[in-house]
């Protein structure tokens, strides 16, 4: 039984993250970026972009909402995404069959060349009725591997997963 719970937490994770190439809507990794915030800041020399104040970042069904969105660019493709907020949000479709996943965190980082999606500060992810929540989540995307962990010390926030019986 605990293993089918794992397999199903795996599968909700699976579809959670920013992947638009492997785990979206076949059409949302060539959707144009769109961000609006209430300011910007680019360094070219340095590949950096930061986004600042009610920041929404979209590409097909991915949307990112956001106190703060740092993008970092190296060789003119963007290698990782930290956005940070009271809760900063991630929503996605995974596929036109599936529902809406949401993940929430104080801050969500996404390192694309590594496939690892960190989401700390009261970690949280939602798809259909099922949560599953801890301090930090860890998702290696290319090899399926999910990690939570509780907050430290005896306040420290434990693991929790709320798995919603399925109609038959």
């Amino acid at each position: 039984m605990l293993n089918n719970r794992f397999a199903h937490l795996s599968l909700l994770l699976l579809s959670v993250w920013l992947s638009p190439a492997c785990f979206a809507l076949p059409s949302d990794s060539s959707q144009p970026i769109h961000i609006s915030a209430d300011s910007a800041h680019m360094d070219e020399n340095s590949g950096t972009t930061t986004y600042n104040g009610n920041v929404l970042m979209v590409q097909g069904s991915m949307e990112i909402r956001a106190t703060n969105v740092d993008l970092y660019r190296t060789n003119d493709d963007i290698s990782h995404i930290i956005a940070t907020g009271d809760p900063a949000n991630f929503r996605q479709q995974p596929s036109a069959d599936k529902p809406i996943t949401n993940a929430f965190g104080q801050q969500l980082e996404y390192r694309i060349a590594d496939k690892t999606v960190t989401i700390t500060g009261q970690a949280r992810v939602e798809q259909a009725r099922d949560t599953f929540s801890g301090e930090r989540i860890v998702y290696q995307m290319d090899k399926a591997i999910v990690n939570a962990y509780s907050g430290t010390g005896s306040s420290g926030e434990r693991v929790k997963m709320i798995i919603q019986p399925k109609a038959k």
